[in-house]
């Protein structure tokens, strides 16, 4: 199934001028889930009911990288959106989706950054039932071009800033990091999709993360792939809770 990210990496790689080559590319890998066909996370794709949407803007090479993880997001959040960066134009259709009236778009960044009066660090309740649906502007790239993206993208100023109290560190482990206050794409997302009052949307995004991350490091270290682990458990869970139907009090 094509979304948002899988098509702006294939318009990616049609306008490039030479094959993107990243390690361990000569092992066929799936097209959907890009990852080794003998480690491939298709079938345990989650499907949990979501009501917020997400807005994916990305750095260049970011959807041509196997290790990243909007491409989760736009698994299991139906209403992704996903563009590419760039300083000196803007794709009309992100500030059309910005624009909006049924979405309330939150920029995800941290607070220090901004004036505090644009500053929120809580979704009020009532925007789970009614009113606008919270759209969550992600900026997807390393740390140093996320800052540049926030800086240099003068369409956002005008939008609310969500700034994330996460209490824990990061298990991000697919790339290097120097801080482990950094999180990756998803683990903002799931972040985002809790304050949005949608937990078992946001434990289930965390939770295939963490499949993910086992499945891509294993492929990577050519290890047997391991599927009675306690991440694969809990996925499992939440994903039957999710199919489960809903009960109606009497």
């Amino acid at each position: 199934m094509s979304h948002a990210v899988a098509r702006l990496r294939a318009q990616r790689l049609a306008a490039s001028s030479k094959p993107f080559v990243t390690r361990g590319s000569g092992s066929t890998r799936c097209e959907t889930c890009r990852l080794k066909l003998s480690h491939c996370v298709c079938a345990l794709r989650p499907a949990p009911a979501v009501r917020a949407g997400v807005c994916l803007i990305m750095a260049d090479i970011e959807p041509l990288k196997p290790s990243n993880t909007g491409w989760l997001i736009a698994d299991l959040v139906p209403d992704t959106w996903a563009f590419g960066w760039s300083r000196v134009a803007v794709d009309p259709a992100l500030t059309t989706l910005l624009a909006d009236p049924q979405w309330q778009p939150y920029v995800v960044f941290p607070g220090e950054y901004v004036a505090p009066e644009r500053v929120v660090t809580a979704l009020p309740a009532a925007a789970h039932h009614t009113g606008k649906r919270p759209l969550f502007v992600l900026l997807d790239g390393t740390w140093s071009e996320a800052r540049k993206m926030f800086r240099r993208s003068p369409y956002l100023d005008h939008l609310p800033v969500l700034s994330l109290q996460p209490g824990h560190d990061s298990t991000y482990r697919l790339r290097r990091s120097a801080h482990a206050q950094h999180f990756c794409t998803a683990e903002v997302a799931a972040q985002c999709l809790a304050l949005a009052h949608e937990p078992l949307a946001a434990d289930t995004l965390a939770a295939y993360f963490d499949v993910f991350s086992a499945h891509y490091l294993s492929a990577k270290r050519n290890l047997r792939l391991a599927l009675d682990t306690e991440a694969h458990a809990r996925l499992a869970a939440l994903t039957a809770q999710a199919l489960a139907p809903e009960v109606v009090p009497a």
